[in-house]
């Protein structure tokens, strides 16, 4: 992290609706929300999963959708980032194969933070029909240096595996951005959804803000949760974009400015979230 006690970044999530098959138009809302985090001040801009391209895509649809990291829309969404803003996006990745056609496509996040090249995360947990159009990704998820401190990334499913943010928390991540697409699931009057209780979870656990970006809206079916939100390192939901738009019929947003003490992973004068772990005895084949 960069500075002391009171470090803090000023986050926001923005609920897109991306729609399948419109990559232009896609492309338009992303880039205006871009713009307008460089205008308000923002640090981190969290957007959805595949939000270049839209979820319920066939196969054929992906790989028309996919694009590599290096791709000139990429690199012109890295030139507005100004000299504080970092943005993390879904896309739908094309491979690296030779030529032209796409053979193989990941579900994929693009950090983009000013400076550096862009990088991509390739999913590593698959749900349900992902598997029928996706190739999981086989590298860690990243911790990538940003000027707000360390910042970790996964994408929706990932978040339900207690060892993914627990992983980026101990490998200097601060904050994590999730770009997600949460179906909409019955749940008890009054209660969050559970992807945002185990968000919630994770943050307290580990002493890490998590920005968790849902989408809007209803795709061939599916309706989404829109349960976008913003944690704090002690757990407790800073800001929530909830359903609906804004501006006029744009996207819902989660804005908040959360602190990151030097201190906050020491939550007793004995007690250390970290320090205290002792990995050993959890499982024989853990041994960090």
């Amino acid at each position: 992290m960069t500075g002391g006690d009171e470090s803090s970044v000023r986050m926001r999530c923005a609920q897109l609706a991306p729609v399948i098959g419109d990559l232009a138009g896609n492309a338009e809302r992303i880039e205006r929300e871009i713009a307008r985090a460089v205008a308000d001040g923002v640090e981190l801009l969290v957007l959805p999963e595949l939000a270049t391209s839209g979820y319920a895509l066939s196969t054929g649809e992906a790989r028309a959708a996919a694009r590599r990291p290096d791709d000139a829309m990429f690199s012109r969404w890295a030139g507005m980032l100004g000299e504080r803003l970092t943005v993390v996006l879904g896309f739908c990745e094309a491979g690296e194969e030779p030529g032209e056609e796409v053979a193989t496509v990941y579900n994929s996040a693009l950090i983009l933070t000013p400076g550096t090249a862009p990088v991509a995360y390739r999913k590593l947990h698959l749900w349900d029909t992902e598997k029928l159009v996706f190739t999981p990704g086989s590298a860690p998820a990243p911790v990538v240096e940003t000027p707000f401190g360390g910042l970790g990334v996964c994408i929706c499913y990932d978040l339900e595996f207690p060892e993914m943010p627990r992983s980026l928390a101990l490998r200097g991540a601060d904050v994590i951005a999730v770009p997600t697409n949460w179906p909409l699931l019955a749940r008890p009057a009054g209660e969050h959804a559970p992807e945002v209780v185990q968000a919630m979870a994770a943050a307290r656990a580990s002493g890490v803000a998590i920005a968790c970006c849902d989408r809007a809206g209803e795709e061939r079916g599916i309706a989404w949760t829109e349960g976008t939100c913003i944690v704090g390192t002690d757990g407790w939901i800073a800001a929530e974009a909830g359903s609906g738009g804004a501006d006029g019929g744009g996207p819902a947003r989660a804005d908040a400015t959360i602190p990151l003490p030097a201190e906050r992973r020491s939550i007793s004068t004995r007690n250390h979230l970290f320090a205290d772990r002792a990995p050993r005895h959890y499982d024989p084949r853990l041994t960090a």
